[in-house]
């Protein structure tokens, strides 16, 4: 894109913010005598928000300038002037110009940061693929040097990837701390913050459990702990942790009557499922069903399945999904949040450890995709 492009984007991107403001402020207006202050505030700080999150810094400025000037000039008296006369009213703006401006750049700062783990994650991807050519092309020396290579550059993505969360965490506490002296936010806005604390924490938490996962897998170091559980139970785990994942899908346990119980690691079991109930809730439209069932196969198997009503996966890469860093329906409407693409690479691998095996196939019963694994019963 040259200069002069740059430069009209910026504009155009600044007008539908400005257009954004002004249709907010047409249409609160005629109710102005009926609504408090606060409420129009809050109106035109989502209008900020969107402008951030959509056109980026500059429309987000523009947008929190003439929403302060709207605000005062249309919603506190004295209308229709840039006079206020009511200190309270005072106050009001003078916590509303604050919160726009903050909020504007922290927005900003968040699609930015967000922007630079996906690149990252899909330089992880980039060096990954150059490492098998070069198992596959080169001799054993050159595969070895282009491993460490790597591994140094994976250390850098790694890195990158724990900041990311970790810097939204310290922005979200830095503003609640400045919140506590100053007292520029409202109710709202400080569960938001908090809401950004929880799920970031929540992300590194994930991102970490993934890496130290893979490293147990590849180097055979999972530490099993078996013993008899029952499939209702490990099941019962599973779905308690996803709830909050699953909280917008109905999801349907089927589970066979007088089903034996297995010989496993059911922490870890518990762990597959888990996995497969989180990503059926990532590819899935919302409201759509997703079904687990359990059943015997035989007299030495069960089976534990994962069904759910997304897109589906095509047959060619049914078997890459369980590559490392691999992550299929990147572009699909229905995908939600990001990863390193590690989940089914370790589902698989604590499925093997076990004696069992994992695979995709069809769905059953209008489902698009089924997720399944078979698991031996074992010996009393």
């Amino acid at each position: 894109m040259t200069e002069s492009e740059r430069i009209f984007t910026s504009w155009k991107s600044s007008a539908a913010a400005v257009i954004s403001i002004s249709a907010v402020v047409a249409l609160l207006l005629p109710f102005r005598d009926h609504l408090n202050p606060t409420t129009v505030s809050l109106a035109l700080l989502l209008i900020v928000l969107f402008a951030a999150t959509i056109f980026g810094s500059r429309p987000a400025l523009i947008a929190s300038v003439v929403g302060v000037l709207s605000f005062n000039f249309f919603f506190l008296p004295p209308f229709y002037t840039f006079h206020i006369d009511d200190p309270e009213n005072w106050v009001t703006f003078g916590a509303f110009l604050i919160t726009a401006l903050t909020a504007g750049q922290l927005s900003v700062y968040a699609r930015r940061r967000a922007d630079e783990s996906e690149q990252r994650r899909r330089e992880i991807e980039r060096l990954y693929r150059e490492l098998q050519a070069a198992f596959e092309q080169a001799s054993q020396a050159e595969a070895l040097r282009q491993s460490e290579k790597l591994k140094s550059s994976l250390l850098d993505a790694v890195t990158h990837d724990l900041r990311t969360p970790l810097t939204s965490i310290k922005a979200s506490v830095t503003t609640l701390l400045e919140d506590r002296r100053e007292n520029i936010l409202d109710e709202d806005g400080r569960e938001e913050f908090l809401e950004i604390i929880d799920e970031e924490t929540d992300r590194l938490n994930e991102f970490i459990e993934s890496m130290v996962g893979i490293a147990k897998v590849e180097a055979g170091a999972l530490h099993l702990l078996k013993t008899w559980s029952a499939a209702e139970e490990i099941i019962n785990n599973a779905i308690e942790r996803a709830k909050n994942r699953l909280s917008a899908h109905r999801v349907v346990v089927e589970i066979e009557p007088d089903i034996p119980n297995v010989l496993v690691d059911a922490h870890s079991i518990a762990e597959v499922v888990y996995t497969l109930l989180d990503n059926a809730a990532k590819y899935s439209p919302v409201n759509s069903k997703i079904r687990i069932s359990a059943q015997q196969i035989t007299n030495r198997t069960i089976k534990i399945a994962v069904e759910d009503e997304g897109i589906g996966i095509d047959e060619e890469m049914r078997e890459k999904v369980f590559s490392k860093f691999f992550r299929v329906g990147e572009k699909d409407i229905h995908a939600t949040g990001n990863g390193l693409g590690l989940g089914l690479a370790i589902a698989r691998g604590i499925v093997e450890s076990q004696g069992g095996r994992i695979w995709i196939e069809d769905g059953t019963d209008g489902f698009t995709t089924q997720v399944a694994f078979q698991i031996p019963i074992g010996k009393d």
